[in-house]
């Protein structure tokens, strides 16, 4: 602990011996920083700089002036001044804040709320400046909030948005701005408003999007395990809105599905395809190929038991940056003679090649899933926004439906079981779950013997039931019978 009794030096002064002392140990700026802290009895150069500040405002009779909001001119940031982000954001965290902040993410996860985190700098904070983080931007894309992409540059096309900061006491409304300087290549900007009334450097800032409005939460000050069990919390009346605005059509579906669950019901085709077909019949859905969901925008999984692959989504690669430029083309070079057709049907994964030698690799760096032939030969590739996307768009809310099959009278009969309802996918585990071999793909496709047409019924992107948990929070398990 300092001394109660000793003088410190002034920050300038700290500065000063900190870059003397980088040179002569070889040390980066931050760790001699945090070592002239330790000197003085303080666990960091953080909290040495807050006594610092506090020493200030005591001995200044008037108040330092706030940080002020930056409405029209961008502030160009230096060189230097990324470096001192880079030291700042290599502070570690005290262990129990860590625990709090994992704790408060794993509660976001498992009520649904799909969130981005930003972690604002002491340079950003008075500069009135953030940095829109790839995280922040696919979040802002899957919720149709901001293109950042799209946007020129300059003040003349900055975007202004509502956003709130929220606490269990208070709610405050602040305002967004969405920009791309006319400095550097336009890289994408972030401010809100009054943001350092809300936040200290190094603190973890989720940011929840709802009805085009952003709204943040500190989760490095809260507890959302005892904010949810507080009824006069803020925030417990935003997250359990936030949850409840679909819950009337999932109730209509619901009640259906325990209606047709009283009786077995004949199947109105064969095949694989027999269960989702017949189903969609009894509900009154029409049959067609779209790719929106199937039930007032819940998507509809069903299937003959719990431990087979089901289909995520269908979703071709990008024939655009794709070496392979349509399914036929990959056919021709990989598929093989069976009776009187030429297919491709094959399930591909990271995890090794296939028969035919494909398998994928996932570009962390460009963000791209791409297919291999042997390790050597690019077959095809997927950019990871629009993998995320189609996830986003096809189970926002998903009904995976359990039905058991048995014979009557010679005719296949289903009867209803269960029902497991999840609801927005963190579609930022998609690409971590591909690349781990839990989530695969399959290729369907097919070239006739008798019309030399082809044909692509996928690809599809599958997942086992079991693991439906690692992409969907908190599935809620319906039995449909008593």
């Amino acid at each position: 602990m300092q001394n109660s009794h000793t003088k410190l030096p002034t920050e300038n002064r700290i500065k000063q011996r900190a870059k003397k002392l980088k040179k002569e140990l070889n040390i980066s700026h931050s760790e001699a920083l945090d070592q002239i802290s330790a000197e003085y009895g303080f666990s960091s150069w953080f909290q040495l700089q807050e006594k610092l500040k506090k020493n200030k405002q005591a001995k200044t009779p008037t108040p330092a002036p706030s940080l002020k909001f930056i409405e029209d001119n961008d502030v160009e940031m230096t060189s230097d001044d990324y470096k001192l982000v880079d030291q700042e954001r290599t502070v570690d965290l005290p262990i129990p804040i860590k625990h709090l902040i994992s704790d408060n993410q794993k509660q976001l996860i498992n009520i649904g709320v799909e969130y981005s985190l930003f972690e604002p700098t002491v340079t950003g904070l008075k500069k009135s400046i953030l940095d829109a983080t790839h995280t922040v931007r696919v979040h802002f894309e899957l919720e149709n909030f901001h293109f950042y992409w799209e946007q020129k540059q300059g003040p003349d096309y900055k975007v202004i948005k509502d956003a709130y900061f929220l606490t269990d006491t208070s709610i405050t409304k602040s305002k967004l701005s969405l920009y791309r300087p006319v400095t550097k290549q336009g890289d994408p900007r972030m401010w809100f408003r009054k943001l350092p009334e809300f936040c200290l450097p190094g603190d973890q800032i989720a940011i929840i999007v709802n009805n085009d409005i952003a709204y943040l939460l500190n989760i490095s000050k809260i507890d959302l395990k005892k904010s949810l069990n507080n009824e006069y919390s803020h925030i417990k009346k935003f997250l359990t809105e936030y949850e409840k605005q679909s819950n009337s059509v999932a109730e209509e579906l619901l009640h259906k599905l325990k209606k047709l669950a009283q009786t077995p019901f004949a199947a109105m085709r064969k095949g694989d395809t027999a269960i989702g077909y017949t189903l969609e019949a009894k509900l009154g859905i029409d049959a067609n190929s779209s790719k929106q969901p199937d039930y007032h925008g819940i998507e509809i999984k069903s299937g003959r038991g719990v431990k087979t692959r089901t289909t995520l989504f269908a979703q071709v690669a990008d024939w655009n940056i794709s070496p392979c430029k349509r399914s036929a083309e990959i056919l021709n070079k990989y598929g093989y003679e069976r009776d009187n057709d030429f297919k491709l049907y094959c399930t591909v994964s990271t995890q090794k090649e296939n028969p035919q030698g494909l398998s994928f690799i996932y570009d962390q760096t460009k963000d791209e899933l791409q297919e291999w032939h042997n390790k050597t030969d690019l077959v095809a590739i997927w950019p990871g926004d629009l993998l995320r996307s189609r996830l986003k768009e096809k189970h926002s809310e998903t009904f995976w439906v359990e039905a058991k099959s048995e014979i009557i009278n010679g005719i296949e009969h289903f009867h209803l079981v269960s029902v497991t309802h999840t609801k927005s996918p963190i579609v930022s585990q998609l690409l971590p779950l591909i690349n781990s071999g839990v989530i695969t793909m399959d290729h369907l496709i097919k070239k006739s013997g008798k019309t030399n047409r082809v044909s692509e019924k996928g690809p599809l992107f599958k997942i086992n039931k079991r693991d439906l948990e690692l992409l969907f929070p908190t599935p809620i398990k319906y039995l449909l019978t008593n």
